[in-house]
């Protein structure tokens, strides 16, 4: 038995270097894993079989088989898949069956593992395809599981563990296979390259393909674990983990068998079914015509994702079950069964700072929310958005109400949410009082490509808010112009100046209302009556004025006389 490791910073240890170094590369390996078998987590039986009820491996007792997953995924019952029962609480399921055996194999050159996904070709026809490397069937299960002996996390908050496996037309001649699990989803593509058909979708870093070769009638089992890794540019280049171009070796053994694996704790294992007639729970015929499995035609196997190096909180949308000519990573590939895996989408919510009534001149923005599936894959990017009004009813949902573009907001954030504001509205003079609806809309990125636009929903729930009119009011108080009227006696004729001075209050003391109007007076016979002239200077009917008169005399035998009036307006309805 051989292992050995890869690890991002880390070079692989190879056969090849001197002596003391393979002696510490024997030393590690015999290290105990302990419980750590991928096999031995209690959730999901790897024993060769593909029935529930007849498990045979594993401790504690496994609850699940791809029966489960074949009815969950398809509905199929026990016409279709041997079960009515589901899985017991799997994060993501894929089961998919060739409709035929001359369905979707690969064709051309470039569809080998270290080119990018939008390099391979497909085409129905299995012509020179060798029956032993014609695949039926292929599925996967995903489980998230809390840390505990049987199921250890290693530094990962939780246990992540991925089953896969796949059936094929003929058992005559040794199997290998791979089995990528991409973070992108990935389907078949209309676009021609060279004599067949592309696939839509290209990989990611952090992309696993599983490698398997299952010799001797299934006893020897030698699993390579790969990861996707755009710094590597050939084998061994720049870094000893480079496998190949874009491909990271994170792990290999070559005792990998889940029934004879030589650590008991593999962080991942596979196996065959170890004899003829094993029930086959769904519609399944060989080459020979059996309706159950030869020895070696079911393949299933095993990982621990949180035992792995920064692959653990990965969501993996789509599935490729695939055989080659080889384990070499160059290896041409044959047939493949493609299929959707995880649900790795984000969610969109809003929330309107504001759902009013304000005024006009009150700012109000929007405020929309990504929330993504994978922990460690924050979303981010701008987000775009628009207002609708006013309207009565209904939301801003971009058919009915179509709205105007009023800009974007940058998302940020951190783990697996983030958040951005609409720029505000209804600054300044402010909106027409209504009611106004925000909508927002969401690209996706790289690690959510799915486009999200949330309204609210049919009422605009949590985007909408009205803007009322500032309230007026009106009040009134009359007006008057007031006027004064003096006379002035004496026993002699009066010469000098008579003035007016209008004054605020009663007593003559506050401010001057009005400029003093004067009349000139000279040898005027007594009584003298004067009288002001007030066009200009009014008061409110609640106010009290007062007029000073004062005669100012310029005859030696004839004093000066003053007087305070007080003035106000009673009005009589």
């Amino acid at each position: 038995m051989a292992r050995s490791t890869g690890a991002t910073g880390i070079r692989r240890i190879r056969r090849s270097l001197v002596l003391p170094l393979v002696a510490a590369m024997v030393l590690t390996l015999l290290i105990p894993y302990a419980a750590q078998a991928v096999h031995d987590t209690g959730i999901f039986q790897l024993d060769g079989d593909a029935q529930t009820s007849t498990n045979t491996a594993g401790t504690p007792a496994a609850l699940d088989d791809w029966d489960k997953v074949c009815n969950q995924v398809t509905g199929g019952g026990l016409a279709g898949c041997g079960t009515t029962a589901v899985t017991s609480g799997a994060t993501a399921v894929s089961w998919n069956a060739e409709p035929n055996p001359n369905s979707s194999i690969f064709t051309g050159g470039g569809s080998k593992d270290p080119l990018d996904i939008n390099q391979w070709a497909w085409k129905d026809g299995a012509g020179g395809l060798p029956d032993k490397d014609n695949l039926e069937h292929g599925f996967s299960v995903r489980y998230s599981a809390p840390p505990s002996v049987n199921c250890p996390a290693g530094t990962s908050p939780t246990c992540e563990l991925i089953y896969f496996g796949s059936d094929r037309f003929d058992n005559s001649g040794d199997a290998q296979q791979g089995f990528w699990f991409f973070q992108n989803r990935i389907t078949l593509g209309s676009n021609k390259i060279g004599g067949g058909t592309g696939f839509s979708g290209v990989h990611m870093n952090g992309d696993v393909l599983v490698i398997s070769d299952f010799s001797n009638g299934g006893g020897v089992s030698t699993i390579s674990v790969l990861t996707w890794d755009s710094a590597c540019t050939a084998t061994g280049k720049p870094f000893g983990y480079c496998a190949d171009a874009n491909l990271h070796l994170q792990e290999t053994s070559d005792a990998a068998n889940c029934a004879t694996a030589a650590i008991p704790g593999d962080p991942f294992c596979g196996l065959v079914n170890p004899v003829n007639g094993v029930v086959a729970p769904w519609p399944y015929t060989d080459k020979s015509g059996n309706t159950t499995y030869l020895q070696g035609e079911l393949l299933e196997a095993g990982i621990n994702l949180s035992l792995l190096p920064n692959v653990a909180n990965e969501c993996f949308a789509s599935f490729l079950a695939e055989t080659r000519s080889s384990t070499s990573t160059t290896a041409e590939l044959k047939d493949f069964v493609l299929g959707n895996f995880g649900n790795c989408v984000a969610t969109m919510s809003t929330q309107v700072s504001n759902a009013g009534p304000v005024t006009p001149g009150t700012a109000v923005h929007d405020t929309a929310t990504v929330n993504g599936n994978q922990p460690s894959k924050t979303p981010s990017g701008t987000v775009t958005f628009f207002l609708c009004g006013p309207i009565a009813t209904g939301a801003c949902d971009g058919t009915t109400n179509v709205g105007t573009n009023i800009g974007t907001g940058t998302l940020s954030g951190s783990g697996a949410t983030a958040s951005a504001n609409s720029p505000d509205v209804n600054t300044g003079i402010g909106l027409d009082p209504g009611r106004y609806c925000f909508r927002a809309e969401w690209p996706g990125d790289a690690n959510y490509t799915t486009p999200l636009i949330e309204y609210g929903g049919t009422n605009g729930t949590n985007e909408c808010f009205t803007v009322a009119a500032v309230p007026s009011s009106t009040s009134s108080e009359q007006t008057w112009l007031p006027n004064d009227s003096a006379t002035v006696t004496s026993t002699l004729p009066l010469t000098g100046s008579l003035s007016f001075t209008l004054h605020q209050g009663g007593d003559c003391t506050g401010a001057i209302l009005r400029p003093a109007e004067t009349y000139t007076l000279s040898g005027a016979t007594s009584p003298v009556t004067r009288s002001t002239t007030n066009s200009t200077v009014s008061v409110t009917a609640s106010s009290t004025v007062s007029w000073e008169v004062v005669f100012t005399s310029t005859d030696k035998r004839v004093t000066g006389s003053s007087r305070c009036e007080s003035t106000a307006l009673t009005i009589t309805n």
